[in-house]
């Protein structure tokens, strides 16, 4: 499958490994497809100053797709960027205080914004945004805001989800994780990022391969005739895409595929 020009491939849940840790061979498969011309993206929720942090040692020739594809950075510069409407976000923020066992949390360029000093919800919200500052009031940061984010321990599907179920034809409500909510603008996802990506560096889907497991990663897995689903990857992205990896996060299942698929092909 040597005509593979770009990988796209998800962080929690399908790079990275429960403990949050790299395969322990990424980075010699990293020099390998760079050496070979062929693009990594990076595709997540996570807040950009955390993934490049992960990635410090080759930032200059990764693509980084932030905010789950709504702030996209490579070698120094922003390549695009989908803000929501300052009035939309307050919108989402005084729905969000209203929600049980739940803490918004405002995803701007700059920094990630938090207006709750619970320590249970800070430990889980800094797993994922490095610059986090806590604010008095999140309808008056004046920030470019990404993304609404909710970090919900009461169950996402029965509890924050149908908080903002009713606004799915206006923008893209997303189950991003065990314990997240995303909020972004309807045409703002995975799956845009990276067919802008794709017109970037003019690439076909046929010559694109992704890795997702979770339900913010659905219009990605779209974007690529090699979609591979995660072994244990949600059911409705195993549904959509066309493969499955033989191995899980936790035993190195992107890497695996991209070593059996591409490497042992150059």
């Amino acid at each position: 499958m040597s005509n593979i020009k770009l990988i796209v491939t998800d962080l929690d849940g399908t790079l990275l490994d429960s403990n949050h840790n790299l395969p322990p061979n990424f980075w010699e498969i990293e020099q390998q497809l760079f050496d070979h011309n062929i693009v990594l993206a990076i595709a997540t929720g996570r807040q950009f100053y955390n993934i490049i942090e992960v990635f410090d040692k080759s930032k200059d020739r990764i693509v980084f797709l932030a905010e789950n594809g709504n702030f996209a950075y490579y070698k120094g510069a922003e390549l695009f960027a989908n803000p929501l409407m300052r009035e939309e976000a307050n919108t989402f923020v005084k729905i969000g205080r209203t929600v049980k066992d739940a803490f918004v949390i405002l995803c701007g360029k700059n920094a990630a914004y938090v207006e709750n000093t619970d320590e249970k919800f800070l430990s889980e919200a800094r797993k994922y945004y490095s610059r986090l500052e806590i604010v008095t009031d999140l309808t008056q940061v004046s920030d470019a805001i990404l993304k609404v984010t909710l970090c919900d321990f009461n169950h996402v599907p029965t509890n924050s989800y149908l908080h903002f179920k009713s606004f799915e034809n206006e923008y893209k409500i997303a189950i991003s994780g065990t314990v997240w909510l995303d909020i972004t603008g309807f045409n703002a996802n995975k799956g845009v990022a990276v067919k802008n990506i794709q017109s970037m560096w003019n690439i076909t889907a046929e010559e694109t391969m992704v890795f997702g497991d979770f339900l913010n990663d659905y219009e990605m897995m779209q974007t690529a005739k090699y979609s591979y689903a995660m072994k244990n990857a949600h059911p409705e992205i195993i549904k959509i895409s066309n493969f499955t990896t033989q191995f899980d996060n936790n035993n190195g299942g992107v890497i695996d595929v991209i070593s059996q698929v591409i490497i042992s092909k150059l």
